[in-house]
């Protein structure tokens, strides 16, 4: 078994099936010795959770948890855990989970010491300057899905409950001390949450990818991201046990979060406000909304896809990828319409307002519009 291994970027990584025995050495590394472990509902009775518990009582950092986690986590969820982190007397969190799990728990050490409402903190210009830096607890990151790569982030995002606006929450800190890779975490999960968290993992590699923006580091990680998705999603989708391909998986998700410091596009832009509004899977709405937004961007990115779509396994170039994008959809059982995942009668204003005010729009290859993100809508629906 070659999936091992111990990474520095863009934070320290352990890397490795089984590696979640190595929690109480990550969280004394961190400098936390009373953690709080915030997961998301789903998670909070299953074994690996209960497996991650145990560790840390047996080495004497208790065992204490919040759960009180939706699958799109809001101010509300904030405020509760930000209350068990006080009354618990922590010192730092255990981000546990998918991206709901691992976004809350970041948003509770970053809030825990803030006397700002969270809402101040947008990732708008330097508003995470307004923050008190030194009042942000060290936080270890223990992903259980293969998607969202929210353990090497520096932000969260978090559902305005009142609005139904998901809002990107920045700051350098929230970037976890440690994280612990363990791919024998994510063999549980049944295959549509494989195949939409996967998704979402290339996603992210395929908007940092076609962003503008000069990253070279970032942009040679997205092409090796798309690959490890493209060669392994499948076997995990028929196999939930192979630990290599799971590993690779893993791997893919840290890379498309690392890569897209690039910039992410009109995918993302898109699926926030709709996520946020009929509360669908985020990452299974991205994969809806990515055959359209290829379209729209294809002045802008034919020539960049030609380049790597022969490094991808894939002939034809631009057009190539694109029809290998609808085939390796369908294959995972992903919808072509919204609206087979509940989005009916939406309203358009909202979400196309909401898509225009998404930082993701900036790193679009063409200019959003409300005229072209009108369309688009339309296009998905």
């Amino acid at each position: 078994m070659t999936h091992f291994g111990n990474w520095s970027y863009p934070t320290p990584i352990k890397f490795g099936a089984g590696r979640i025995r190595e929690l109480a050495d990550a969280c004394a590394q961190a400098g936390i010795s009373r953690p709080l472990l915030v997961t998301d509902r789903g998670l909070a009775n299953l074994p690996i959770t209960k497996d991650a518990l145990d560790i840390l009582e047996d080495a004497g950092l208790g065992r204490a948890i919040f759960a009180d986690v939706d699958p799109n986590p809001n101010e509300i969820n904030l405020a509760a855990g930000v209350a068990a982190y006080t009354a618990g007397d922590h010192d730092g969190v255990i981000a546990f989970g998918g991206g709901s799990g691992l976004d809350l728990g970041k948003m509770v050490a970053f809030m825990a010491g803030q006397t700002r409402p969270v809402w101040d903190f947008e990732d708008i210009g330097d508003w995470w300057t307004r923050a008190n830096a030194g009042a942000i607890a060290p936080i270890v990151a223990v992903p259980t899905t293969a998607g969202t790569g929210s353990e090497v982030g520096r932000a969260s995002v978090l559902t305005n409950s009142v609005t139904h606006e998901k809002k990107i929450i920045f700051h350098p800190k929230v970037l976890p001390a440690v994280v612990i890779c363990d791919p024998e975490l994510t063999v549980g999960m049944p295959p549509a949450i494989t195949a939409g968290t996967g998704l979402d993992a290339f996603a992210h590699c395929v908007e940092a990818f076609s962003s503008p923006h000069y990253h070279p580091m970032s942009q040679g990680i997205a092409i090796e991201g798309m690959r490890l998705v493209i060669d392994n999603l499948p076997r995990v989708y028929a196999d939930g046990t192979d630990i290599g391909a799971r590993a690779n998986m893993m791997s893919a998700a840290a890379m498309g979060a690392t890569a897209f410091q690039k910039g992410l596009g009109a995918i993302h832009a898109l699926s926030h406000p709709i996520g946020a509004i009929h509360n669908t899977h985020h990452g299974t709405t991205n994969a809806v909304c990515m055959p359209a937004v290829l379209q729209l961007n294809r002045p802008a990115i034919t020539d960049r896809f030609d380049r790597v779509s022969g490094y991808l396994g894939i002939s034809g170039g631009f057009a190539g990828f694109c029809d290998f994008v609808d085939t390796f959809n369908a294959s995972l059982g992903i919808p072509r319409r919204l609206a087979d995942l509940g989005v009916t009668n939406p309203d358009e204003d909202r979400i196309v307002a909401g898509a225009l005010s998404d930082p993701s729009c900036g790193g679009n290859p063409v200019e959003l519009t409300d005229e072209n993100l009108r369309a688009l809508l339309r296009d998905v629906l």
